[in-house]
């Protein structure tokens, strides 16, 4: 599995991608370019020019098939899933059940979000019926 992700991988992940897609190898991009994916400048009209050396190594690496985890800006991972479906690679996300722990301490609240991981999801193509 590619993953181009802004987070380390939990272990349930690891676990969930190895039984449940068979995969036996996780390969994150070289260290520049995880930077690139994990800090866009909000500034910036379109993202195609600052990502094409991190599909130009998703061409490099993966194979037709290969799992893609694709998660971060949604402009961005609206690209990247286009990009490998074009390549013939299955891009995935992780499905995450969020869990509040709400704390009273007097007159404060704290309130703290636990995100678990639940199962990784095809990004799937609009089916013709769908389609306007």
């Amino acid at each position: 599995m590619l993953v181009i992700f802004n987070h380390s991988l939990t272990d349930a992940q690891r676990a969930d991608a190895k039984a449940g897609l068979g995969v036996g190898e996780f390969i994150a991009p070289p260290a520049n370019l995880l930077a690139t994916w994990g800090q866009l400048p909000p500034d910036t009209a379109t993202l195609t020019q600052l990502l094409a050396p991190l599909f130009n190594w998703l061409r490099e690496v993966g194979r037709e098939g290969d799992y893609v985890l694709v998660q971060g800006d949604f402009g961005a991972t609206h690209l990247a899933v286009q990009k490998a479906m074009a390549l013939g690679m299955t891009p995935v996300y992780s499905t995450t059940r969020r869990e509040a722990v709400e704390v009273r301490n007097g007159d404060a609240i704290s309130l703290t979000h636990h995100f678990r991981h639940v199962r990784f999801r095809l990004y799937e193509e609009l089916c013709q019926e769908l389609q306007p």
